[in-house]
């Protein structure tokens, strides 16, 4: 999911004005002097790193990794057992944890944790901070997404026993990548943990929050790191005014890093001297329908019909074109991701990619056969009431506000109306949790590890749903449906290594969201990156993406931040 933000759009004087005064913030710390002291060496401007995330309007102080609003902190500050890479299908990388097994039906999960880890208040890290963390989310429905349902104990400072009253093989990268470990002495006085504001977030990460402020906020390099500081001794988060704004700053030299579209793609290195750009497929944009009546959602997008009509009607290679610059890829209609996936692609599928071009004979045969009847002004209808819908999008995403406008004039031309309502982040994501949305624009994203089963269970699961009026999260298309959550339940307790046991379940999903589609597919997302190459080596690279480089995923930022070295230019 994008984590992004928006306001109305600055000018581009006002955005360098801006810049520059956060690049100065940055270099001075938290206290305002010059090159502030962190036991890890001087931050300077050389070694700072300015990123800017899409964030566009103030930022509210809130670090607890596990609310919905939070601003940063996964990665960074609060760290994982391990680093599961989502792009490439590699073993996890150790952080908190040293290693881990299964025992032979998936029922018990042993960590052992490292040792001589203290938190960033000086506190000894162990295992019973693990334990604590993962009893706190089977506590807590609001923050677990997958349905954990174990019970952790500390057999020791650096052991911790996960047992499971059956078979939870899918349970263990999202533990194991995504669980973000929080100290007990701290956090066993926390008693809402899905919302609880932390102002003075205190981790284990390679960095701590040392000064916050509306518009920007800096971490700073932790000495007591147990991985040792980073070289990159400082990243400064500003909030700019949408991507407009971003590419602004960024031929102005004043940010770093940022994820998103800027004019003329293919040529980042001439326009913008000392960068570079990376465009990796991942995130697959779709339209997030409210599409279960049953619980709430109103309007024409509860009907399967509108919904795959839509489907048919949008021209994707057009959309490709004039909103991504050609950056974005083919989708399936059963949501695995391409070409990742290709290997659990069922054969039941009625297409096994969504179509390029528009297919309107097949969008009129859906309409007229669930009764729609198109009108004088050539929108469909039923019992008065047209086929209009509104679009919920972020102001200042202008990639996807230019998708929806394109769309608009394609769904028209089969008797479609559709409208962008463009609206500020908070707006936008309060709707999509809410329910109070007939279609909004938004990607699907994957989950822990490079495994199409966290997509389903994140999007797809009924326990991750609620009425309209409820938060759902993150099946915002209130989608519900018994023979995929018996799939989900069974794809739970199968050895990862049983492919094509594994397949049969998740043939059983994809079939039932291509019949029903409660997101309706648009593209694969070509996640873009421009980054500072003459500044900071080490970047992620075709051929070597370590870590998925979008600066909003979390927690692949901190193992880029990580993984930099800077140049002193």
């Amino acid at each position: 999911m994008f984590l992004r933000s928006s306001r109305r759009r600055a000018s581009a004087a006002a955005v360098g004005m801006l810049a520059v005064a956060m690049v100065a913030a940055a270099c001075a710390g938290s206290s305002g002097g010059s090159g502030t002291k962190a036991g890890a060496g001087d931050v300077t401007k050389a070694n700072t790193l300015i990123a800017y995330t899409g964030q566009a309007g103030d930022y509210q102080l809130n670090f607890n990794p596990y609310s919905p609003s939070l601003i940063g902190g996964p990665g960074t500050i609060f760290e994982s057992l391990f680093f599961f890479n989502q792009v490439k299908d590699v073993a996890p990388a150790p952080l908190l944890g040293k290693s881990y097994t299964w025992n032979a039906t998936g029922t018990v999960l042993t960590i052992t944790t490292r040792s001589g880890v203290t938190w960033s208040d000086g506190k000894p890290f162990s295992a019973k901070d693990v334990a604590f963390t993962l009893d706190m989310l089977a506590a807590n429905p609001a923050i677990n997404t997958v349905g954990y349902a174990g019970h952790a104990k500390a057999t020791d400072d650096t052991h911790v026993v996960v047992t499971f009253a059956k078979p939870s093989y899918m349970d263990g990268p999202q533990l194991l990548g995504k669980t973000f470990i929080v100290p007990q002495h701290i956090w066993s006085a926390i008693k809402v943990p899905a919302t609880d504001t932390m102002a003075k977030p205190v981790g284990t990460g390679p960095y701590t929050l040392t000064d916050f402020k509306a518009q920007a906020f800096t971490l700073t390099a932790n000495p007591k790191y147990w991985g040792g500081p980073p070289a990159v001794k400082a990243v400064r988060y500003l909030a700019l005014a949408g991507n407009q704004s971003g590419a602004d700053a960024l031929g102005a030299g004043q940010i770093d890093w940022q994820t998103g579209p800027v004019p003329d793609l293919a040529k980042v290195e001439k326009t913008y001297p000392g960068y570079k750009a990376i465009t990796v497929p991942l995130n697959q944009m779709a339209l997030f329908t409210c599409s279960n009546a049953a619980l709430g959602c109103t309007g024409p997008q509860t009907d399967p019909a509108v919904r795959k009509a839509i489907y048919y009607g949008m021209d994707r290679t057009q959309l490709n074109a004039l909103a991504f610059q050609g950056t974005a890829s083919d989708m399936s209609p059963g949501l695995a991701l391409m070409p990742r996936d290709q290997a659990y692609v069922s054969a039941d599928l009625k297409e096994k990619l969504a179509p390029s071009s528009p297919q309107a004979d097949k969008a009129k045969a859906l309409l007229e056969g669930a009764g729609w009847v198109k009108g004088a002004d050539g929108i469909y209808a039923k019992n008065g009431k047209p086929l209009a819908m509104t679009v919920k999008v972020v102001t200042g995403w202008t990639d996807y506000i230019t998708a929806v406008d394109t769309m608009g004039q394609q769904l028209k031309a089969i008797g479609i109306k559709i409208t962008a309502a463009q609206v500020s982040w908070n707006e936008w994501a309060d709707a999509r949790g809410q329910g109070h949305f007939e279609l909004l624009i938004d990607s699907l994203n994957g989950g822990p590890s490079a495994d199409p089963y966290y997509l389903n269970a994140y999007f797809l699961s009924s326990l991750n749903t609620a009425k309209v009026g409820k938060t759902a999260n993150p099946n915002y298309a209130r989608f519900s449906d018994p023979k995929v959550d018996a799939a989900l339940a069974a794809l739970k307790s199968i050895d990862p290594t049983k492919t094509q046991d594994r397949k049969v379940q998740l043939g059983i999903i994809q079939t039932q969201v291509e019949e029903n589609m409660p997101y309706i597919p648009i593209l694969t997302g070509g996640t873009t990156s421009e980054f500072h190459s003459a500044k900071f080596d080490g970047w992620p690279s075709k051929d070597d993406l370590y870590a998925f480089p979008a600066v909003w995923s979390r927690p692949d930022d901190a193992q880029i931040y990580k993984h930099l070295k800077p140049t002193g230019k």
